[in-house]
């Protein structure tokens, strides 16, 4: 049975796209530790991120990068946080998010819903940062 991250990723389920390319995307988290949470997630459903293949996680890596950079002009922080934790849904997926100190730094500070209009809100400030450093994988 596909991850609840492969029926976002294929559509089945609602997503925020901020970032879609061959290799993985990236999408607003809905239970967010801050605003501007971000996922970033491989196309293909691997459980833990020791078994991606090195040029996966470089890519992964890269990608989250971009994005943080994003979320630090898009969003007032002082670090952009990034953990690979895996326990939650069985399909790797780095959590990006901005912060201001390192209390934030937990997934016990995770909101248990956002609106939708939130959810929006961040995305498009994501995107925008994203277009204007010039990266052509953002989403619509």
């Amino acid at each position: 049975m596909p991850t609840v991250f492969s029926r976002i990723i294929d559509g089945e389920l609602p997503g925020t796209f901020v970032w879609r390319d061959e290799r993985c995307v990236a999408f607003l988290s809905i239970n967010p530790i801050t605003a501007g949470h971000i996922l970033v997630v491989p196309r293909v459903e691997i459980d833990h991120w020791i078994d991606l293949d090195a040029a996966l996680v470089v890519h992964l890596t890269t990608v989250a990068h971009a994005i943080a950079r994003a979320q630090a002009a898009a969003f007032p922080c002082d670090k952009v946080a990034v953990i690979i934790a895996g326990y939650d849904v069985p399909h790797v997926h780095v959590h990006v998010f901005p912060t201001t100190s390192m209390g934030e730094i937990s997934f016990a500070n995770a909101a248990a819903s956002v609106s939708r209009q939130q959810l929006d809100t961040a995305a498009d400030r994501i995107r925008q940062e994203l277009r204007t450093a010039g990266h052509a994988a953002v989403a619509d």
